[in-house]
Formats: structure tokens, sequence, C-alpha cells
């Protein structure tokens, strides 16, 4: 019984550098806890006459799909800056599934067991963080953010030794394809010029054919990927999150959002905000995501000099020309992810200053990002006598006499509020209280708080809207390895 599994694995045919032939190691008493039945659908997968054992098998590894092909894939990465060849150290793709729409994606099982590419590592993950890579995934998706997604959690029924012991799990990941600006790291590294046109030509067939006639591919690449992580990281910033560990190898190649690992949204607006244990030095805050995506994305280009030109420095000058866009361009999208957040039609000089003005505003007296926004749509937020400040209540002013510019009316401008403004976000401490009623086996919370994520422009609903208690405790996040 396939259960509508198409597999086609076309990554696995590629050169033996490029991965290692493995499977997921068994576990002893696979459990599953939460199944994505939308995006059971959206596959055109079937698991109707599937026990819940039998399911609990499947998704942990303990009964391999039909068509299946194991596999572990190989990339480097810097991580915060220093570079080093790594690989799936603890996740082994499945296979790429094919869709009834002929939709490609990759089906992978995160926190599966050892592989080649473990070094020290345990191959396992715990069940608290697979759970949050679910529930922040998913909401993230509602969002209309592109992501990796969630299919599935189990439990493994055995320990994972941390900080502490904790329960294991394996997530079922699901994304267009686990192609990351490392794979190009990694392959650039071993300096095998046939094996770089390969994996140049297998990503423009996988994901960019509009450019398989270009005269520079590579050049071209470039150019499409980072339109394609601009947009990317004007969406998180739009609502907030913090991606929090922005290595080269948790950028992919299709532009979705991949590894929820220190990953938080922001409450009160403050451009510092880090998250991360581990981040230090606020490499990944919230408002250096920008730039570090230029990093990235200048870590990219250099594997493709050897394409670009024969000669080098034609090649590094054609590549930095492409890169050094990057303010640009991310700029004029800012500004106008701006004006949508705000329900400004059309442009005006003084646009900037307005919206600077107010984030200035928000920083100094630590209003709420999000619940802002909702404040300036007419809905009902908690802590609103902020809003009765002096100043803000000025430039509410000048907000309002932009706002009749350019045909504009109440109707109009909260419809283009509404659409990019959520009214819920993952609350960080909401998300920790799912999760240690969830190591507890109470489901209910995770799926409660699913359930209003699902709308995050529609739900408003009261208990999900309140910012953190403010105590003098900073919230962490943990990458979970």
């Amino acid at each position: 019984m396939t259960n509508g599994w198409r597999f086609d694995n076309t990554y696995s045919k590629l050169p033996a550098s490029f991965l290692s032939n493995t499977s997921p190691t068994p576990v002893k008493h696979p459990e599953l806890v939460i199944l994505n039945d939308n995006l059971v659908e959206e596959l055109s997968l079937n698991f109707s006459k599937l026990s819940k054992e039998d399911l609990s098998k499947l998704f942990s590894g303990n009964l391999l799909p039909e068509g299946s092909k194991a596999i572990a894939q190989a990339y480097a990465g810097h991580q915060f800056g220093h570079f080093a060849m790594l690989g799936d150290g603890r996740a082994v793709l499945m296979g790429e599934h094919i869709s009834k729409n002929n939709e490609r994606f990759d089906i992978q099982f995160k926190g599966s067991g050892k592989t080649p590419f473990s070094r020290n590592g345990d191959g396992r993950a715990a069940l608290g963080p697979m759970l949050r890579e679910y529930i922040i995934s998913e909401a993230m998706h509602a969002l209309n953010i592109p992501t990796t997604r969630s299919l599935a959690v189990v439990k493994t029924g055995e320990d994972v030794v941390r900080e502490n012991i904790l329960k294991g799990g394996i997530l079922t990941r699901v994304a267009s394809s686990h192609l990351r600006v490392g794979t190009f790291q990694y392959i650039a590294a071993r300096q095998n010029k046939n094996d770089l046109q390969t994996l140049i030509n297998y990503t423009i067939e996988r994901h960019y054919p509009n450019i398989k006639e270009s005269k520079n591919q590579a050049l071209d690449l470039i150019k499409v990927l980072m339109q394609k992580q601009i947009d990317l990281v004007i969406n998180w910033m739009r609502v907030g999150f913090i991606h929090g560990v922005m290595n080269t190898d948790n950028m992919t190649i299709s532009g979705e959002t991949i590894d929820y690992g220190p990953c938080a949204f922001m409450d009160i607006y403050d451009p510092e905000t880090v998250f991360s244990s581990i981040d230090q030095q606020g490499r990944y805050s919230y408002s250096n995501q920008p730039s570090i995506t230029k990093w990235n994305l200048a870590r990219f280009a250099e594997c493709l000099i050897t394409l670009i030109d024969e000669d080098k420095d034609k090649a590094i000058e054609r590549a930095t020309e492409i890169i050094n866009s990057f303010e640009k361009n991310y700029e004029l999208k800012w500004l106008n992810m701006m004006r949508d957040k705000l329900g400004l039609y059309g442009e005006d000089p003084k646009d900037q200053v307005l919206i600077l003005d107010l984030l200035a505003w928000m920083h100094k007296n630590k209003a709420d990002y999000t619940n802002t926004f909702c404040y300036l749509m007419n809905e009902k937020v908690p802590q609103d006598k902020i809003y009765k400040d002096e100043r803000f209540t000025f430039w509410e002013k000048k907000w309002k006499e932009r706002l009749k510019l350019n045909n504009n009316s109440e109707e109009k401008y909260l419809k283009l509020m509404h659409k990019v403004n959520p009214l819920v976000i993952p609350r960080n401490y909401k998300v920790e209280e799912a999760l240690q009623a969830a190591n507890k086996d109470d489901l209910i919370p995770i799926k409660d708080l699913l359930k209003v994520l699902q709308n995050p422009y529609d739900s408003n609903v009261a208990e999900y809207i309140n910012s953190a208690p403010r105590d003098n405790k900073k919230y962490k996040t943990f990458c979970g390895t």
C-alpha cells in the first residue's frame, strides 16, 4: 500500500560527493504525537487505512515508505561566521514526493539517528524542539511567509541527553528542496568544477527553469536568489520574526524559511532583540537580519566565481556589483512593506520619516510591535493606555493626514492593513506553555494554539494577543542540538 506516496528521487542520483546513502535508526517505542491533516491532503496522501501504530512506525523511520531512497545530504556552512564542513548530522532525506499537482517536495526525517555527517552528535532530537518547529513553521505558512512545513511529530520512546535528560522526538519536514547556500559551499570547497556545474544545472532545473537559457546562469542565479532572500527577510521583518541562527547552511536556495531552532517573535519593539542562548554578540538580532542576508549572499557568490567568468577579476567585479545592489533593493521593498502596514497608498517624500518616527516611539516606549499596528487598525488591544501618549497622538495626526492622499479611504486602508498585519502571532510564552503541557502528554494547549494560528489575520482571541508578562527574566531559546 503506497498511501499516495509518489517518489521520484533525483537528488540521490547526483555524484557521491553530494550525499551519503543512509537510513533512519529504528527507535524503541514510536508514538505519533501530531499529524498535519491539512498538509496530508495538500500532498495528495491518504493515511485513512493506517492505524496509529502504523503511522507511528512510518513517521519514526521504523517503517520506510514504498519508493523512498534514504540519504543524508552533504553541505557546509558559516556558523556564526566560522566555516565548517557539515552535512545532515541528524536528518535523513527519505525522497522527493510528487503531489497530484506535480509539485515536488522533499520528505525529511529530523532527529532520525546518526549519519556519516554526525561527527560527535547523537543524531537525535528532543521532542520539545521538534514540536516548536511544527508550531512555528505552520504559523509562518499561515502568515503567508515562504517556509518549510511540518507533516508529523512522533515520540521515540527514548531519552536524549542535552543540558537535561529529555524525551526524544522525530519531525517529518516538508520542503520544496533542502538545497542551501551551504550545499554550494561544500561543493565549491572540494574544487571540482564539474560537480559545481552539476549543482548549478540541478538547481536551475528544479527551482528556476526560467533562467535555463541564460547566457550566464551563475550570475543570474545570484540575482534571483538575492531577490528571493530579500522578499523572505522583508516578510520576517513585517511580522517581527527573528530566525536566530542565520548560518549559511540555513539559507535555502528556494527562498523558504528553514530550521526553527532558537527562533522567536518579537513582543516589545527593540531592533537589537536576540532570543538565541548562543548568540552572545547579537549577530542574528532582529535589525541585523538584512545585513546577514547580504553577507550570506556574498558567500554564495564566492562559490560561483569560477563559473561566472574565466577571468577571475572580472568574475569578482560582476558578482560584487550584484551583491552591492542589495541595500537599494532591500530598502525600497522594506519601505513599501511598511507603507502597507500603515495603509499608505502611493508614495510621499515624507513617508520614510513618518515610518521611522513611529518605530523610534515604539522603541522608546517599549510598545508591542504587533499590537501597535492592531491598534492603528482599530482593534482592541491590551495596555492601550500607552497610545494616549502625547508624542504618539502627534504622530497619529500626521499619519491620518497622509492617509488622505491618493484617493484613499478608511475601507481601502484598513483592507490593506489587515492583509499584512497579523492579529495574532505565536507569542513566545504561549508556545512555551503549550510545549510544557505536551511534555506531560497534554496536547490540548498545542492544538488550541495551532487552531488560532491558522487564521492570524482574522483571529482576535484575547488570550493570545497579550505580550509576554513583563518581568526581569529575559526569554531565551535553544537550538536543541
